[in-house]
């Protein structure tokens, strides 16, 4: 199958490209990139002029919840939901029922994705068996396996001793850790940032100390290990700077943080909705600010969703009994480009950068994160002058627990495509 790509917009980072551009994909491939290539009457077309097109975006920290709770997402509507925001490949957490602590269920999950056919999933497996914090994983094996990288996500790894294994034993692996920076004996059964909104309205707070006392101890250890660690949902402006110190230090070290701590603060919890209980939790518009400036000075190296999906009846339940989690990939582009692009604050090419070359080179995924002969047409198409409204009946997931219900702006995604197939076309 052929399918051509004309007059569009190639932007590029890793291959320093941003100029009008045409591109053919044959056998799921990039065929051959020109500024001006003839169709042929057996090859599809797709129109591009005004158009962007991108290194196929990759969200580096989702939750598909399958197996064993797909009453809140399955793998396929959670790869739907990611064709929708722009994602060609998406990597899943493995706080799933059962734990995804073994091959087998690394297995299952690639290959029901592959049953889907719509988006690449590449598996995180758990850094300790059943999430206990107590046993490490074979982790050799589930890499073998597939997964690329090793998380407890939900739950940070409180002994500094595991953790250092863990670490020495995946830089023989060369996949990352990727830590949820938590102390669970400061943050205890907090539901908010500690300060003055959780005093005032009479909310169990979780301190900032409770992420960068662990933001410290786990830069502290790789400073000697050297392995791959990352670390995710930043949301405190001390563990940028903490993140800041490491990399000046040489230190290997990487971070990502979410549209929604980049965009929302704790102010927005007065109301008592739960769809803003999320953990981290939304923070003070100061620490807001200092994401961004992370963002922008390359301290913090990503922007990933979360996409934490829940019923609705779980939702809506009292908000000290609500669960964390907000949902995100299908609203991380609009947002992100509505409100930090064309406001100037960052670039385009830095967005692609965040949301493409980036993570591409965290996850040592050698063939994805570039637009290149010979690699797989996995490609994102944007349209930036056209608007959107995120309304309830906006998402493709089996969850509606947004945030951004209500927003307008303008960008949105015209087409996804993953090895070489149009898998999502914006409609109208």
């Amino acid at each position: 199958m052929k399918l051509l790509i004309k007059n569009g917009r190639l932007l590029d980072p890793a291959g320093k490209t941003d100029a009008e551009r045409d591109i053919l994909v044959e056998d799921g491939k990039i065929k051959k990139i020109a500024a001006s290539i003839e169709k042929s009457s057996e090859t599809g077309l797709i129109e591009a002029e005004g158009l962007v097109i991108c290194p196929g975006f990759i969200d580096m920290h989702v939750h598909l919840r399958e197996p064993g709770q797909e009453n809140k997402e399955t793998i396929e509507s959670g790869s739907r939901a990611a064709v929708h925001g722009g994602f060609t490949s998406i990597v899943c957490m493995p706080n799933t029922v059962p734990v995804n602590d073994n091959r087998s269920v690394v297995e299952y999950i690639i290959s029901r994705a592959q049953n889907a056919g719509l988006v690449n999933v590449f598996p995180v497996a758990a850094i300790t068996k059943n999430l206990d914090g107590e046993h490490l994983t074979e982790m050799a094996d589930l890499v073998e396996g597939g997964a690329v990288g090793f998380s407890d996500d939900g739950k940070c790894v409180m002994q500094a001793d595991l953790l250092r294994k863990a670490l020495e034993y995946t830089r023989m692996l060369d996949v990352p850790i990727i830590e949820h920076p938590e102390d669970h004996s400061i943050s205890g059964s907090g539901q908010v940032n500690e300060g003055y909104i959780s005093y005032k309205y009479g909310l169990k707070g979780i301190l900032n100390a409770s992420e960068e006392v662990i933001v410290a101890r786990d830069i502290i250890l790789q400073r000697r290990i050297g392995s791959k660690l990352h670390l995710t949902h930043i949301s405190t402006g001390g563990s940028v700077e903490l993140i800041r110190y490491a990399k000046i230090r040489k230190i290997k070290v990487t971070a990502d943080a979410t549209p929604h701590h980049l965009l929302l603060n704790e102010e927005l919890i007065t109301g008592y909705d739960s769809v803003y209980k999320v953990k981290p939790p939304l923070r003070t518009e100061e620490d807001r600010l200092t994401l961004i400036k992370g963002i922008q000075d390359g301290t913090i190296d990503c922007i990933a969703s979360d996409h934490a999906p829940h019923t609705r009846d779980e939702k809506d339940g009292e908000f000290e009994y609500a669960p964390f989690g907000m949902i995100g990939m299908e609203t991380s582009f609009p947002v992100i480009y509505d409100r930090l692009v064309k406001s100037e604050t960052i670039s385009l090419s830095k967005l692609v950068e965040l949301f493409s070359t980036n993570p591409a080179r965290i996850l040592n995924l050698k063939d994805r994160g570039k637009v290149k002969l010979g690699l797989p047409a996995d490609l994102t198409i944007l349209n930036l002058e056209e608007k959107f409204e995120i309304t309830e009946d906006y998402f493709y997931s089996r969850a509606n627990n947004c945030p951004f219900i209500g927003w307008k702006g303008q960008g949105v995604i015209e087409y996804t495509i993953v090895g070489g197939k149009i898998v999502y076309q914006r409609e109208g």
